[in-house]
């Protein structure tokens, strides 16, 4: 249930960019070509079961003076299933990014990365941190609150069909109330907008279910390694600035205390208010983010 590919065309603010992962799927990106110049392009990467819409609002502020490019990981959005589920883990899809920046002729950028794309960022700044500038790791750090986890292995791949858009918007709600309680009816639709896909004018969840498989044991699988402290480390050569919800369930703020005594010179910024994950779009987040790529070279 993904949208085969089609022509290029435009979108608001973004052109869609297609290429084709190195197994051979279909994948989608949002490039939003920002005014030229010589500014820093910047990489968003989405969690678990989201996709490139998540970024539409901070996509269009940072675009106003760079490039951004959103990518949607396979299995979700508009890029194809993969016939393998096996594949449906980070170290795949850091392939598939290390890829797209390639086929971009990106040769250097900062990430932005929520839950899972913030995994991903580790990384892939592990892996070659002369690509990367700095890295906006959102709500995610080396140790993963079992509880966030849980609830999460919960729902992904496991929700039952919805008849109408009120049922998925009441769906949604009931399982993100607790991390945006100030939510207002219009703010969990375009929520709930940014989940499905119409078809045949019923709403869809725009992922495969089949990406939960790697989530009933994260890390024998490889979706969650048991122990990304080492990558961490690794990765703390790139300037990284840390976003946490408040009321996360995900990154403790414990966590994010230790990852500040083991890389001094990381940023951290909370969002009050907000659970797992800020969608970057809140004062706290989008001030701290503008702050630390204006400083990034």
């Amino acid at each position: 249930m993904h949208e085969e590919p089609g022509p290029e065309k435009p979108g608001p603010h973004f052109r869609d960019h297609w290429y084709d992962s190195a197994d051979g799927l279909r994948l989608y990106a949002r490039d939003y070509p920002g005014p030229g110049g010589d500014a820093l392009p910047v990489l968003c990467m989405h969690g678990l079961s989201r996709n490139s819409a998540d970024f539409a609002g901070l996509a269009a502020h940072l675009a106003r003076e760079r490039r951004v490019i959103v990518a949607e990981q396979r299995g979700r959005g508009r890029s194809a299933w993969d016939p393998s589920p096996a594949n449906y883990t980070p170290l795949t899809y850091v392939q598939d990014m290390f890829l797209l920046l390639d086929g971009l002729g990106l040769e250097r950028v900062a990430l932005i990365g929520t839950s899972m794309g913030g995994l991903m960022s580790f990384l892939m700044a592990a892996q070659a941190p002369e690509r990367f500038a700095g890295m906006v790791i959102n709500d995610i750090g080396p140790e993963i609150d079992p509880a966030g986890l849980a609830r999460i292995q919960r729902y992904v791949g496991k929700n039952p069909p919805v008849t109408g858009w009120d049922e998925a918007v009441a769906k949604t709600r009931e399982i993100n109330g607790v991390a945006f309680p100030d939510y207002s009816d219009a703010d969990w639709l375009a929520f709930t907008r940014n989940l499905y896909v119409e078809e045949d004018g019923v709403p869809v969840l725009a992922y495969d279910p089949a990406i939960a498989e790697g989530m009933a044991d994260p890390e024998e699988t490889g979706a969650v390694p048991p122990d990304l402290w080492p990558v961490f480390d690794a990765a703390a050569a790139v300037p990284m600035l840390v976003i946490r919800g408040e009321l996360s369930d995900i990154l403790a703020a414990d966590c994010v205390t230790r990852m500040g005594e083991r890389d001094p010179d990381l940023e951290a910024v909370e969002v009050p208010r907000v659970g797992h994950a800020p969608m970057l779009t809140e004062p706290e987040a989008l001030r701290a983010i503008d702050v630390f790529l204006a400083r990034l070279i």
